[in-house]
């Protein structure tokens, strides 16, 4: 078994460009394929209770479909992650109007964000960085971002994306990582077992932007502080599902002051054995349950069928921009945005 990293093509953007698919492989067996295309994560290959391998994230066998209508399968995303309201903010006395793609609102960087660039990649050891300057007034953001981020597969099975970013004007940043999961490799995701380390999230209008409330998780289909299946509550007549259209919220996590690096949530598939811990630096984490997934999709031998895929992205809070009490997202020429997130694999024995 060749461990490290290799790399193939993987098919050409409209305009002539080639895209690379880079393979990173440890010392146990664990695959990880990512493009340079919007930073995709393929494919990502993980052991069961067995030592099975298998794919346990949605994506697609070829480029066109990664640059046609993907929700975002296994991309990195920025320079905003999740929702800008009406697209609008005003920092240091100056207006913006971004691009709307999500009804009224401003979505994951916008129509054309990092998930649809070409990513600049280099190869240092078991390191893939890959690097994008983002120009002053793309998609509307002020000022020059040069943005990096490292994917790294270590020996003890976890998947590090480091990100780092400086700028020459102020701007919101706000950067993630956007695989769609399924441990079981196939089927829905409702009998996953779920824990988020969080005693409240961000309550949504019915646009799914923040209402500026932190919501108490307590007696509400969204307290995963102890393991509950994703299914379990998330047909319950509750208004913050209905908005979402299930579970498409923010949680805010019990951190200590700081940019401490804690374990967000944990997801185990009871079948398979596969277990998921999301550990972070960062305040937030996305939980969504593939609501929009209607078998229209279909990749790697799979029709992606509602709920087949669940979502976990370490962020800073939707809307921040506009939401002065929310922790800052707001980047200024001299400061380094900095922050790491390990997506941890491990397996728990048959009960």
């Amino acid at each position: 078994m060749q461990t490290g990293i290799t790399q193939a093509p993987f098919g050409q953007l409209p305009d002539g460009r080639a895209i690379t698919q880079f393979t990173l492989t440890n010392a146990r067996g664990m695959v990880a394929k990512v493009i340079d295309y919007g930073g995709v994560i393929t494919e990502l290959h993980a052991p069961d209770r067995d030592g099975n391998l298998a794919d346990v994230v949605l994506g697609f066998d070829t480029l066109e479909p990664y640059t046609a209508d993907s929700p975002y399968f296994g991309a990195l995303i920025g320079r905003f992650g999740n929702r800008i309201g009406q697209g609008r903010f005003t920092l240091d006395g100056q207006s913006y109007q971004l691009p709307v793609n999500n009804g009224r609102n401003h979505l994951h960087g916008g129509p054309d964000g990092f998930d649809r660039v070409k990513w600049e990649a280099t190869v240092d050891g078991a390191n893939l960085r890959l690097s994008y300057r983002s120009p002053d007034g793309e998609m509307g953001y002020p000022g020059n971002l040069d943005a990096t981020v490292v994917y790294t597969l270590t020996d003890d099975d976890e998947l590090v994306v480091s990100f780092h970013a400086v700028t020459d004007k102020a701007t919101p940043v706000n950067l993630t990582q956007h695989s769609y999961f399924n441990l079981a490799g196939d089927g829905d995701i409702l009998g996953h077992v779920l824990t988020i380390d969080a005693d409240a999230f961000v309550a949504i209008d019915a646009g799914s932007i923040p209402t500026g409330e932190l919501t108490p998780v307590t007696g509400t289909p969204f307290d995963f502080r102890m393991p509950r299946p994703i299914g379990e509550r998330i047909g319950q007549p509750d208004k913050q599902l209905r908005h979402g259209g299930g579970y498409d919220h923010n949680f805010a996590l019990n951190k200590p002051p700081g940019k401490a690096m804690t374990r967000a949530a944990r997801v185990c598939e009871p079948v398979s054995g596969r277990v998921l811990e999301l550990w972070t630096e960062e305040p937030g984490v996305q939980f969504y349950s593939g609501n929009f997934l209607d078998g229209s999709l279909a990749g790697k031998g799979r029709t992606y069928q509602h709920r087949s895929g669940f979502c976990l992205e370490p962020q800073h809070f939707p809307d921040s921009p506009n939401q002065p009490h929310f922790p800052n997202a707001i980047l200024r020429p001299g400061q380094v945005y900095q922050t790491e997130s390990r997506f941890r694999f491990l397996v728990e024995p048959d009960a």
